[in-house]
């Protein structure tokens, strides 16, 4: 059996054999492998540096006396640093779990997306955690920055989590029971300092003097920056992080401790940073400075024949992102099309295909030449001076004798015809796809090795086939050529294609699925089949994530897992949130959707499925009892308890805790109620007191979930158990939408507050970027208003304006203007999506505020327009606003109304509006209004209104300004098209 012990021997001998370095741990307290200084000082400036160490990790929130089978105060990293990337550092790394004795062709070996970022170290990197057959053994990063300054290199952190690698490997189920050496376990060595550590951190340090100790060290640490000492200054910042993380676990740190903690490490270890930087520089760089690599050697390429044939481009990438390799998919799609146009090369259709490790165009019947052309070089004006005509001439290498004349828009000119003979398709296409390769860009780019480039993830290698030949394409570093690669446990993970033509057929005979339909046909198609006779997989339902698991794939295999029924006892949305967000398995249920104790993992190309099997059986065993563990913990834990312990979370810096937001929150509720029942009284003393949870702060889709259990765990109502949870949600698109009133208020009011400071903070999201989710939150609001009509009295914009009179800093009147035109943008957008017409729509918008009474206007919009008698009333409306000049106010005296015609309408003029109610929706005013249509027809029709008298001319102008502004406070009326 392979021991703790025997494991980091072998790591740290299989990269001492890649070049690396063995240093020692820190000497004090750090978080994580990366705070040692030979990673987070040696991955700055140029110098090359490779590098091995094992790291205790010390995090005191992760204390739990020994008794969570997964959780430590101290585990241990192994970490590796490869600066500059080596190009291969994927392989690599699976050559290291060789070394461990991993079959890496039998097992799931994984790379899923996890990008990295420790702010108060002014640090962050994109990469993966690897997952063997669904257990996160090792963080994989690309760092990009440390503290705060861009990286050149760019560094690849490999850091092992070893006590979860060994407990896989020796299949035990707590940490306690792992063989450290032969003979001796992990709790024999560790148990008692897991117990008496937690205890210190959680029980007995001493807050004042570990606030003491922040404060020395902190001020050491400057005072070491300030005599130019990178070293011992950063070691004094590491004793900054630990004392503070003291501090966090003992619950002594406020929301203002935190942001101001978080501000002044990020300032020192940015200082330090700099310092490190400037005194290698000062030193020379002792071990030397990367050169960057040598651009690719271009080449030309003759066509062999006149046929038409196939072009394939293929961009092989490290593991791409799902929602990236989506995006980049369509981004290739797009400019590649354009870009094909812009040439006189005849083609076929584009087609692009996606998945984790390539984007692939397949474009058919590409012609072997650009047509010829005779592009017109236009000159002087005919009859031009002799001196301009013979310079034109020989500026263009022409006798004057063979210029010709041509028409410009009906004007002579002196031109000159050029023959330009098409290109050859391989030319051509070298340099379209050229320029679509080194375009490609993400959400979130990154760089590697390879200085020219900037992607999602590293672009590794290129194939460019134009039939049999290859294109000459170079982008930066790469060169293209015919050799793709296949599944990493292929017995040949490289191939040679010979031709575009059997592409697609090569990557298929080895294994990879390339188009993402047929890969999500084999998931869905393939997990059906494992469950037919026992369940069913709710495909509509988890089709989310069944879109996501087809683009962590290439070569699709469902397997069927088990776990013990005991943990159907959990809630049902603990165990689908385990399972979806964490696993990515697809849960299994019977006929009335209730859950069996079954899942369906997919694994990556062809497996020893019972090894896999049993592996991501014993995850998820693990994930369910860490959750059993908290959910055990929670509900003994009463709800004032867990409220307070918002207090210790912050919201933002600048709008305090989570607690203050949780009052902001029930402050608003219980004023945006006519009279506050009790049940929003108790629900709103309650809200978001579930964030203080162990489970929720592990899985915080499940707020409002875990808030119903442990409310009517605690003794509380159903319905105010049913209200803090409802107070949750709509928590994403299509969610369902709170039922009660008391829910639907909590529900707006929490939006309220997150869109009235946010917008005063950060600001409202511009473009597809909202890393707030302020415009999810303004959608919610929308929906929520609309769906409850008796919430129709509330303004949304003046409810608005009581949560900025809340907020802990100020919201300007502009503020609050540009939030208003937000949410009236969004309910434009979602009624139009809706398919109501873009007239309507606009002309109801300035109840954007009441959306629900917006509904009700659209509705009756749509019957009445139908109506004769309201197309006659509109037009009478929209005749008398044609002839009044802006600005005219809706008042005249009626003594000087002397037409019959005239004073008939203002006789109905003064009757509508005395009839008409504040409250009035559409339907009525079109009751009320109606009869005006034959008077103002009737004033029209005899009475000339621009009288030359002014004192009439403006009584009757004002007269009609009346006919104008009725219904203006229901509808925009010149935007109606009728």
């Amino acid at each position: 059996m392979l021991t703790t012990q025997d494991a980091l021997a072998r790591l740290t001998a299989y990269w001492t054999d890649q070049g690396c370095l063995v240093v020692q741990p820190m000497n004090t307290e750090v978080g994580a492998g990366t705070l040692n200084p030979a990673t987070f000082l040696r991955v700055l400036g140029p110098e090359p540096w490779r590098v091995v160490y094992v790291e205790p990790s010390v995090r005191p929130d992760d204390s739990r006396y020994g008794e969570n089978p997964n959780r430590l105060q101290t585990h241990t990293q192994l970490q590796v640093i490869l600066k500059p990337d080596p190009g291969n550092p994927q392989e690599l790394y699976l050559g290291s779990l060789t070394a461990l004795g991993i079959d890496v062709a039998a097992h799931d070996v994984r790379f899923v997306e996890d990008n990295w970022a420790a702010p108060a170290m002014g640090a962050w990197g994109l990469g993966w955690e690897v997952w063997l057959d669904g257990l996160e053994i090792t963080q994989f990063t690309y760092f990009q920055q440390a503290g705060g300054l861009n990286l050149d290199p760019p560094s690849v952190e490999i850091t092992y989590g070893i006590e979860r690698i060994i407990m896989a490997l020796q299949g035990v189920t707590h940490f306690k029971d792992i063989e450290y050496a032969k003979g001796v376990s992990y709790g024999e060595v560790f148990g008692q300092s897991e117990y008496e550590m937690s205890r210190y951190y959680l029980d007995d340090a001493d807050v004042p003097a570990n606030r003491q100790l922040l404060e020395i060290y902190a001020a050491e640490a400057q005072r070491l920056i300030d005599a130019g000492l990178p070293v011992p200054a950063h070691t004094y910042v590491l004793k900054c992080s630990q004392a503070f993380n003291v501090l966090d676990s003992r619950g002594a740190v406020s929301t203002a401790d935190r942001a101001a903690e978080f501000a002044r490490m990020r300032r020192l270890a940015g200082d330090v940073a700099k310092l490190w930087q400037a005194r290698r520089e000062e030193l020379g760089h002792p071990l030397g400075v990367v050169a960057p690599p040598a651009p690719a050697a271009g080449f030309e390429s003759a066509p062999q024949g006149t046929a038409p044939r196939m072009l394939v481009f293929e961009v092989g990438t490290e593991e791409m992102p799902p929602g990236e390799a989506r995006a980049a998919r369509a981004q290739l799609l797009r400019e590649l099309t354009e870009r094909l146009g812009g040439t006189r090369l005849a083609h076929g259709d584009v087609r692009v295909h996606a998945t984790p490790r390539r984007l692939i165009a397949v474009v058919g019947d590409v012609a072997a030449r650009e047509v010829d052309h005779v592009r017109t070089v236009k000159g002087p004006k005919a009859g031009a001076p002799q001196q301009a005509v013979a310079g034109f001439a020989r500026s263009q290498g022409v006798a004057v004798e063979s210029l010709r004349t041509a028409d410009f828009n009906g004007v002579p000119h002196l031109v000159v015809e050029r023959h330009e003979a098409g290109r050859a398709a391989p030319a051509v296409l070298g340099e379209v796809l050229a320029k679509v390769a080194g375009g490609l860009r993400s959400a979130k780019n990154m760089r590697w090795n390879d200085p020219g480039l900037s992607f999602t993830r590293p672009i590794r290698w290129l194939v460019a086939l134009w039939g049999d030949e290859i294109v000459p394409v170079a982008v930066s570093a790469l060169l293209a050529g015919r050799e793709t690669r296949v599944l990493r446990t292929a017995a040949q993970p490289r191939v040679s294609v010979a031709s575009a033509e059997t592409f697609m057929e090569t990557l298929a005979i080895n294994g990879v699925v390339a188009d993402a339909d047929d890969r999500r046909e084999l998931i869905v198609t393939g997990a059906q089949d494992l469950v037919w006779d026992t369940g069913r997989i709710d495909v509509a339902g988890e089709s989310a994530l069944i879109d996501q698991i087809t683009y962590l794939v290439e070569q699709p295999t469902p397997l069927l897992g088990t776990f013990d029924e005991r943990y159907l006892e959990l809630p049902a949305a603990v165990l689908t949130t385990v399972m979806r967000k964490h696993q990515r398995y697809l849960a299994v249920r019977d006929a009335d959707g209730a859950l069996l104790p079954m899942f369906v993992t997919v694994a990556n190309g062809q497996v020893d499925v019972e090894l896999v099997r049993a592996g991501n059986e014993a995850v998820l065993r693990a994930r369910y009892e860490d959750a059993a563990f908290f959910y055990r913990a929670d509900r003994e834990t009463p709800p004032a308890e867990m409220r307070e312990r918002l207090r210790r979370l912050t919201f933002t810096d600048r709008l305090g805790s989570m607690a203050d937001r949780a009052d902001r929150i029930a402050a608003l509720a219980t004023t945006l109620a006519d009279e506050p029942s009790p049940t929003l009284r108790r629900a709103a003393a309650l809200v978001k007191f579930d964030l203080g949870a162990q489970l929720v702060t592990e899985m915080t889709s499940l707020a409002g979930v875990m808030a119903r259990d442990y409310a009517l765990n605690a003794g509380e109502t159903p319905a105010v158990a049913q209200a803090v949870y409802e107070a949750e949600l709509p928590r994403h698109a299509g969610d369902d939408l709170p039922a009660g009133v008391p829910g639907a208020l909590l529900s707006l009011a929490d939006r309220l507050d997150l869109v009235a400071g946010l917008s005063a903070t950060v600001g409202l999201p511009t473009g597809s970027g909202d890393p707030f989710a302020v415009r999810r939150a303004v959608l919610g609001l929308l929906a929520v208003h609309r769906a409850h009509p008796e919430l129709s009295g509330i303004s949304l914009t003046g409810a608005l304006a009581a949560a900025a009179a809340l907020q802990p800093v100020e919201v300007t009147p502009e503020m609050l203007a540009d939030a208003g035109d937000f949410l009236a943008g969004r309910l434009e957008q979602v009624l139009v999506e809706e398919g109501h017409p873009v007239d309507r729509v606009r002309a109801v918008l300035p109840h954007a505020g009441r959306p629900s009474f917006a509904d009700l206007l659209l509705a009756q919009l749509g019957r009445l327009i139908a109506d004769p008698g309201f197309l006659a009333l509109a037009e009478a409306i929209q005749r008398a606003r044609r002839i009044v000049p802006d600005g005219t106010a809706a008042a005249y005296d009626p003594a000087l109304l002397k037409e019959p015609a005239e004073v008939i309408l203002h006789e109905a003029v003064q009757a509508v509006r005395a009839e008409l109610d504040p409250g009035t929706d559409l339907a009525g005013f079109t009751a009320a209004a109606g009869r005006i249509t034959g008077p103002v027809h009737g004033f029209f029709s005899d009475v000339f209104v621009m009288a030359d008298e002014p004192a009439l001319r403006a009584a009757r102008l004002g007269l009609l300004a009346c006919v104008r502004d009725l219904g203006s406070d229901l509808l925009d009326w010149p935007r109606l098209r009728l």
